[in-house]
């Protein structure tokens, strides 16, 4: 009797552990115009505890992650994203650090956005 709950305990820990997915890959937007705000970006991703890897793409304002998801989770990548000053589809900047940044990176100003699509 002992030895069948000895392998079901550790079957069941073994299952446990094969379940779990720590490594996340997803892609997220980001509001940004230049090469500025794509390190700013990519380096506010990966100070988000658990961050393994943040890429963003300056065109398509997308921006990819593999995260431990035991450490942590979109909207705390997304919070970080946005405490530098750069709107996520879900977390909008605070005005007061968005108006801190560089201004040729004031993605939210018309102007801004039409001077750098010749870059």
């Amino acid at each position: 009797m002992k030895s069948i709950i000895a392998i079901l305990g550790i079957f069941l820990i073994g299952a446990t552990g094969f379940a779990q997915n720590k490594n996340a890959k997803a892609s997220i937007k980001v509001d940004g115009v230049c090469t500025m705000c794509k390190e700013r970006i990519e380096k506010a991703s990966i100070q988000a505890k658990g961050v393994k890897m943040a890429t963003w793409d300056v065109n398509t304002h997308q921006l990819d992650l593999i995260y431990n998801e035991g450490k942590t989770d979109l909207k705390e990548i997304q919070q970080s994203v946005a405490d530098s000053g750069h709107d996520t589809q879900d977390i909008k900047a605070k005005d007061e650090v968005y108006e801190n940044i560089d201004p040729c990176c004031r993605y939210r100003d018309q102007q801004v956005i039409d001077d750098h699509k010749n870059d």
